[in-house]
């Protein structure tokens, strides 16, 4: 296997269609689950963009932390694929922050993914209770706030 497909964008992606292709039949989650990659993409990108303000930075730095982290939340360790769903959440509630600090347009210019990245975003943001439960999704909010 190559270099570029042997990343972590690459490993995550297959980690996820792999699961998905065996246990998710009927998920009614599993397209937020795919762009599990991609959001992690525009974590890193944005976070190393010059343009983007050092406190928003910080908010992506965490994001990206919490998502590399092996124990959250949900643990891939013990849930697999099926635990990205509170990282897609957490990427989605740190890059809302940004585009409400006026860079939106700068996420749409890094967005690597298909569709529109900032309906994305409102997407999960606003469904967040619902993947995650709410006392669950309050309390990994009040960590990023």
């Amino acid at each position: 296997m190559d270099d570029r497909r042997s990343d972590f964008y690459q490993s995550l992606r297959s980690r996820i269609r792999t699961w998905l292709d065996k246990h998710g039949e009927g998920f009614r989650h599993a397209r937020l689950l795919l762009v599990a990659p991609d959001l992690f993409h525009l974590l890193c990108r944005l976070a190393l963009d010059h343009r983007i303000h050092a406190s928003e930075k910080a908010k992506l730095a965490a994001a990206i932390a919490y998502f590399v982290a092996p124990i959250d939340v949900f643990p891939d360790i013990f849930m697999g694929p099926f635990a990205f769903l509170d990282d897609v959440a957490v990427a989605a509630f740190a890059l809302n922050s940004v585009i409400n600090a006026g860079q939106g347009e700068i996420a749409k210019e890094l967005w690597a993914g298909d569709g529109d990245v900032l309906a994305l975003i409102q997407q999960v943001v606003s469904s967040a209770d619902e993947l995650l439960g709410v006392g669950v999704w309050k309390r990994l909010r009040s960590l990023f706030e």
